[in-house]
């Protein structure tokens, strides 16, 4: 079964892992803590374009205090199920970050490589601390240790889309997290 354009993206979800007013509960919940962890502090929010920018724009909403933003695009899946192994920096921070508090925020945590390879060129802006937000992490994929400091939800071994997560620029705009039906991604594959 190819991506249908004439029915909704919905119907391609084989399951609904994190249903909407979960996911907006965890956001609240995350914020609060954010809140009172940087209260006072020059922070910044970097985003990890595109998958990230739903859960970046309920977090900040969620934060009743100053922060600013920034944005980094990374490649390292394409169009594919599986990471590349190799990860790109598509687009650069906009601004510097040298002695401000850094707090990248991405959508989901899986072999790790691209996380690690972000927090490490981010390290080297030397921002005053750098610490990491996920939404998601799947630790049955991790090749490459790496610290959360602020977790959503644990997930299983599944190919998830939905709230800024695609496939192939796909299902980014479903308001839950759903588990992709296999048959959707092995027709691209194959």
């Amino acid at each position: 079964m190819a991506i249908v354009l004439g029915r909704p993206p919905a119907d391609d979800v084989a399951e609904v892992l994190v249903d909407e007013a979960t996911l907006a509960a965890k956001v609240r919940e995350l914020g609060a803590k954010l809140t009172a962890d940087y209260q006072g502090r020059d922070v910044v929010l970097v985003s990890v374009l595109k998958g990230a920018l739903p859960f970046l724009a309920d977090l900040m909403r969620a934060m009743p205090i100053h922060v600013a933003l920034d944005f980094l695009e990374v490649s390292s899946y394409g169009s594919s199920t599986e990471t590349s192994g190799v990860v790109r920096i598509l687009k650069d921070l906009a601004k510097p970050i040298e002695g401000r508090h850094v707090l990248v925020v991405e959508d989901i945590l899986d072999t790790g490589h691209t996380l690690s390879y972000v927090m490490t060129h981010l390290r080297g802006m030397n921002p005053a601390s750098l610490r990491l937000c996920a939404l998601l992490d799947k630790p049955a994929r991790r090749q490459v240790q790496i610290e959360v400091d602020y977790r959503g939800f644990v997930i299983p071994d599944k190919f998830v889309v939905g709230y800024g997560l695609d496939f192939a620029e796909r299902y980014r705009n479903l308001p839950f997290i759903g588990v992709l039906k296999p048959e959707v991604y092995a027709q691209d594959a194959g």
